[in-house]
C-alpha cells in the first residue's frame, strides 16, 4: 500500500513471500493501470469489496479480539487520507471495516501480472504503480484518487516500524494533503506486530486495538515548506497519541 517516506514515495509493504520484480516498461504499466481502472469501475467491484470487508469484519476481527475506538472521526465524504501507524502486514487488511467508504490504496505493479489476482486487487480498490518510478508516479496517482473524492490509505512512517514510538516523519503526507486538499485521519494500531511479526506466514490470535483520532485539516494552499514541517509535527503527535491509547486499551 502507499506510504510517504523520505522522498514521499509510494511503496507496497509486501509479504516476505513476494519476490522483487524487474522494472516494468512504461507502456506495459499504462496498459495494466488502464485495465485496473476498468475493473475498479465495473459493477463487479462493489460486491467483491463488500464481501471481503464483511469477511474481515466477521472473521479476522473476532480472531484478533479487535476493539475500535473513534471510528466516527472518519469523514463520510470528500478526499480523505487514512494515516495509520505501520507495525505489520496485517494493518492494511484490518482497516477496511472501519468505514462504509471504499478504501483505496496503491500497490506495486508486479502484483498485477497474474490476471485473476490483478482483477481481485483492483476490485478491492488497489491501483498499480511501478516501484522503480514510485516517487513521481505514486504521488500523481494518489492526487488523482483524492481529486475524485476517495478515501486513500497512506502509511506516514513510510515502512513497517517496531516499538511504541512514532519516529520523526518526512513531509510526504503533508505535501499530498496540501496538494489534494485532503483531511488526514491518524490511526493507532496496537497488537498487529505481535499477531504477525516480520517473516511470519500465519497470524497468531493476539489482541489488536485500533484508535482513530479526529481528522486533521490539510495545510493551507500555498503553504511554505516550514508550514508543512510544522503540520507534520502535529501529525506525528496525533499518531503517537493514537498509538499510546491503543497500547493501553
Amino acid at each position: 500500500m502507499t506510504s510517504s517516506g523520505s522522498s514521499a514515495s509510494g511503496t507496497f509493504s509486501a509479504p516476505a513471500s513476494v519476490a522483487a520484480s524487474s522494472p516494468v516498461p512504461a507502456d506495459v504499466s499504462s496498459e495494466v493501470q488502464e485495465r485496473a481502472h476498468r475493473t475498479n469501475a465495473a459493477w463487479t467491484a462493489a460486491p467483491v469489496y463488500l464481501s471481503v470487508r464483511a469477511a474481515i469484519r466477521w472473521l479476522l476481527w473476532p480472531y484478533f479480539r479487535l476493539r475500535v475506538t473513534g471510528r466516527e472521526h472518519i469523514p463520510v465524504d470528500g478526499p480523505v487520507i487514512l494515516a495509520p501507524v505501520h507495525r505489520s502486514n496485517l494493518d492494511s487488511f484490518l482497516l477496511s471495516p472501519l468505514t462504509r467508504r471504499r478504501l483505496r490504496a496503491l500497490a506495486k505493479i508486479s502484483l498485477f501480472k497474474v490476471r485473476p489476482l490483478a482483477w481481485f486487487l483492483a476490485s478491492l480498490g488497489a491501483f498499480p504503480v511501478r516501484r522503480e518510478a514510485a516517487d513521481r508516479e505514486s504521488m500523481r496517482v494518489a492526487r488523482e484518487l483524492l481529486a475524485d473524492g476517495n478515501l486513500l490509505l497512506v502509511f506516514p512512517e513510510g515502512t513497517r516500524r517496531d516499538g511504541p514510538v512514532v519516529d520523526e516523519l518526512f513531509d510526504g503526507t503533508a505535501w499530498l494533503a496540501n496538494k489534494a486538499g485532503a483531511r488526514v485521519v491518524p490511526v493507532g494500531i496496537a497488537g498487529s506486530g505481535e499477531a504477525m511479526p516480520p517473516g511470519a506466514r500465519v497470524p497468531k490470535p493476539r489482541r489488536v486495538r485500533l484508535v482513530v483520532r479526529p481528522a486533521i485539516e490539510p495545510p493551507p494552499p500555498g503553504a511554505p515548506r516550514s508550514a508543512l514541517r510544522d503540520w507534520t509535527t502535529t501529525l506525528r503527535s496525533e499518531l503517537q497519541a493514537a498509538l499510546d491509547e491503543a497500547g493501553t486499551g
